[in-house]
């Protein structure tokens, strides 16, 4: 089991970003354009390593991705319902939301996969493992993907190749894996592994398709593969430079740097781990449709 008592690389964490109102969700469009979300309805974008909100929805945002025309989606519990900001018209259009008999509970992250489906984890109610994946697929309603993923589905991420969805369980707490079949549906649901204690949050694949993980507690982050199994990162048992990072997002040219939220604190953390990130996928608005 790692230890979460010691620090491990927090001298190489640099904050950035004060100032923002303990983000949850980030995404990093294909310009390379940094947004994140705050816990009253922000979106903020980070120039030049400080917040400018360009939209506030009174809610409160949690997950957020972006598409090929870097407009960003933005996942708000406070108000049930997935958000699009367009940067080139600065207007925030409500997006998705869940039917009148079928609402959304806790919609929590969202992540897109190469033809245009959505997949967005509704993570129910704490402890009570009434958790479900929704998937909005082009040109369709939203519908469910998979009823298994019941344990607080939190962050989810596809696999490079478009045919996995991985999706993070907080309690209790394990890395999961749904198989996207060719017809669309949901395979069985596959833990890779359990996690005991350790509430997870944010998970993004690296180059070399190994994953790596956030944790809301205890400030930790780490990678796993099946090789190598679960292994430590970074670790702050201080809670100052990694403070609850709950999600989480490669940039830079070489994909190298990283750069956390941070639900405690207002700021964001930046960091190399030597660790080579995947962009995630970035689906056209034809591919998406409305």
């Amino acid at each position: 089991m790692i230890d979460v008592t010691k620090k491990l690389n927090v001298d190489k964490v640099e904050i950035i970003a004060a100032g923002v109102d303990h983000a949850e969700g980030i995404t990093i469009t294909p310009d390379m354009t940094i947004y994140c979300g705050g816990e009253a309805g922000q979106i903020y974008r980070i120039d030049n390593d400080a917040p400018v909100e360009v939209a506030n929805i009174h809610g409160f945002m949690l997950g957020l991705a972006s598409d090929l025309e870097n407009r960003v989606y933005a996942i708000d519990n406070g108000n049930k319902c997935v958000w699009r900001y367009d940067p080139k018209t600065g207007k925030t259009d409500k997006w998705l939301e869940g039917s009148i008999g079928n609402p959304l509970n806790v919609p929590n992250h969202g992540a897109f996969g190469p033809d245009g489906s959505y997949y967005l984890t509704d993570s129910g109610d704490w402890d009570q493992r009434d958790g479900k994946v929704w998937v909005k697929r082009p040109g369709r309603e939203l519908e469910i993907f998979t009823n298994e993923a019941t344990n607080f589905p939190n962050g989810n991420a596809v696999s490079l190749d478009g045919k996995k969805l991985y999706v993070l369980e907080s309690v209790p707490s394990a890395i999961c894996e749904f198989e996207i079949r060719e017809d669309g549906s949901a395979g069985p649901k596959k833990v890779l592994t359990e996690l005991d204690w350790l509430v997870p949050d944010g998970i993004r694949v690296a180059a070399d398709g190994s994953l790596i993980v956030s944790f809301y507690s205890p400030n930790l982050v780490t990678r796993w593969s099946p090789d190598s199994g679960l292994v430590a990162l970074a670790n702050d048992p201080q809670c100052v430079f990694l403070a609850a990072p709950t999600n989480f997002e490669f940039c830079g040219d070489n994909l190298e740097t990283m750069i956390f939220t941070s639900l405690a604190r207002w700021q964001l953390s930046r960091v190399k781990l030597g660790i080579k990130g995947a962009r995630p996928h970035f689906p056209s608005a034809e591919l998406i449709g409305n």
